[in-house]
């Protein structure tokens, strides 16, 4: 153990000294750049368009203000539950993607507001749902940690919309707003509630679908969000938006991007956040709420074992099969088995469960029901990890030497004894260890999950870091899943000891 520690020990030193000239050498040559963050999937304030290049209002903001700075503008999609992690950490220098300001006036250092914007629901074209009371019963989408989810649950939200947000079915969060479209459309949804402006754009795109209902859920306005207390870096793009408000460059823009009805900059009282910001730095975390987190996380833990047990209860027999398939002198059998195996592990499994859930609507027009979420999650794991689970144990059986298969029909034993009571223990022994490999990476890939907006224990952990503006969260999660691959480590290692003696 001592040898080990004295050999760790400077790994780590070299790992922190390394760690650290990165960092200093990335402020030093970040000091002339502004590094927006943005979600890559909210048009029209910043997506990609058809030519592959990073557009939008707030992104034509951004340019005009680094031009006018004389700064290099990086524009760093990211991750939405990951935004204030980028920001705390230095890796962007500011939030400015259609970004509410109300709820969280105290959490970032802000620019002054620039967009007034409203919550709508969108919904079919043929849908019964005319106004927000016909929402009862029915299941709603939001965006992760968006102004439509705190306008139903946030600790500001109005009596009435949190009395509607408990009269759903359900209030689904999904990644993006894509997703969102794609549930609504197979009919795993009702409603989708989101920002006015990017409402009216998806509309607009998407033909005569959709519609938006006259009632408004809630009004808030977009800042740009800031580290809490960087005012300098506050001042100067403020100072460039205020001079482009006089020079008509801010009209120009808000124009060309069909925003000039929503544009707020330089009205009175679009400044209050603004000129009321009071000293402090960003909330952190306490570990005083370290036991709180791992509550929480405990339904998402749950969630992550169903989907952990039901994957190998239904996986590895699947898998058993597909390798009788893939050895079978049968041709059609042995190629339908290998064209199986070649695409299941040839293509991401997050894409494999978007076809699984979706796949049914677009290709034969079925509709979906939300509960058929959890079953394509369930399917979607099971078939991938089959495809992995087939060729470990082929693998198995052809490293069992060919000779025992003839001792065995020189001894009177059928295929099949040979096989159950030969072949089949050997087998089990010599797959165990890289099956353990692939269970291990099960309990990883349970996150996944999140593609089809089922929330899992690593999703509800990006949740929870998202709502406290702190990284802890994740870390807990990721003790939850060491604990968890421990225990599977050390059980198969039990298993293994017992077929010691298949050699």
């Amino acid at each position: 153990m001592k040898k080990l520690t004295k050999l760790l020990l400077p790994l780590l030193l070299i790992s922190l000294a390394a760690g650290m000239l990165v960092s200093c050498g990335k402020k030093a040559s970040d000091d002339n750049k502004l590094i927006v963050g943005f979600d890559a999937e909210f048009p029209p304030y910043g997506y990609k368009d058809a030519s592959g290049e990073y557009v939008g209002f707030d992104l034509e903001l951004a340019e005009e203000v680094a031009r006018r700075q004389g700064w290099e503008l990086v524009k760093q999609p990211i991750d939405w539950d990951s935004k204030d992690m980028e920001l705390t950490t230095g890796a962007i220098s500011c939030i400015w993607n259609g970004f509410t300001m109300n709820g969280r006036e105290q959490d970032y250092t802000w620019s002054s507001a620039y967009v007034d914007n409203s919550q709508v629901v969108i919904v079919p074209a043929d849908s019964q749902i005319k106004e927000l009371s016909d929402l009862s019963g029915k299941t709603v989408i939001v965006q992760t940690d968006s102004s439509a989810l705190a306008a139903f649950t946030g600790e500001d939200a109005e009596p009435e919309n949190v009395e509607l947000a408990k009269s759903f079915k359900k209030l689904q969060q999904v990644g993006d707003y894509n997703s969102a479209f794609m549930n609504m459309e197979s009919g795993s949804a009702d409603a989708i509630c989101m920002d006015i402006g990017v409402a009216e754009y998806e509309i607009k795109n998407r033909g005569n679908a959709f519609r938006m209902l006259s009632q408004r859920v809630s009004s808030e306005e977009y800042g740009i969000g800031f580290k809490k207390g960087n005012t300098e870096l506050r001042d100067k793009v403020q100072a460039s938006l205020n001079d482009m408000l006089a020079d008509g460059t801010f009209a120009k823009i808000a124009e060309k991007w069909g925003l000039t009805d929503s544009v707020c900059l330089g009205q009175e009282g679009a400044d209050t956040v603004m000129k009321a910001e009071t000293a402090g730095t960003a909330k952190g975390f306490s570990f005083a709420d370290f036991a709180d987190v791992m509550v929480e996380l405990l339904e998402g833990l749950g969630a992550s074992l169903l989907i952990f047990f039901l994957t190998l209860i239904f996986s590895l027999p699947l898998g058993l099969l597909v390798m009788f398939l893939r050895m079978s002198k049968n041709p059609v059998l042995h190629g339908i088995a290998r064209v199986y195996i070649s695409i299941l592990r040839g293509t991401p499994l997050m894409l494999q469960l978007l076809v699984v859930f979706f796949g049914p609507y677009y290709v034969f027009g079925m509709s979906l029901s939300n509960s058929y979420r959890f079953w394509a999650v369930i399917i979607g794991f099971s078939v991938n990890y089959a495809a992995y689970f087939a060729e470990i144990f082929r693998a198995g059986i052809e490293g069992v030497p060919q000779g025992q298969w003839e001792a065995a029909d020189v001894l009177g034993y059928s295929k099949s004894q040979t096989f159950l009571r030969i072949i089949f223990p050997q087998m089990c022994k010599r797959s165990l260890p890289p099956v353990t490999n692939e269970v291990i990476t099960l309990v990883k890939d349970t996150s996944l999950a999140f593609a089809l907006a089922y929330t899992e224990m690593f999703t509800l952990a990006k949740q929870i870091a998202a709502t406290r503006s702190s990284i802890m969260p994740l870390f807990v999660a990721g003790l939850f899943y060491y604990i968890f691959n421990f225990v599977v480590e050390t059980v198969m290692g039990r298993l293994e000891k017992k077929l010691d003696y298949f050699e």
